[in-house]
């Protein structure tokens, strides 16, 4: 039997956050994970992908 090549994850799913944050260019969305230092991502509003485009 084969082993899990990818790490399992022992946070909470509440440990990552998103958030709209004002920036000098304009609002940037942020997704973060606050249970692990440096594990962040964003962009600028505009260029995010409308909730229903995610479907």
């Amino acid at each position: 039997m084969e082993g899990n090549p990818l790490p399992t994850a022992t946070q909470d799913a509440e440990t990552v956050v998103a958030s709209i944050d004002p920036a000098v260019g304009g609002e940037e969305y942020v997704i973060a994970d606050i249970s692990t230092d440096g594990a962040w991502v964003s962009m600028n509003v505009e260029s995010a992908p409308a909730l229903a485009a995610w479907r």
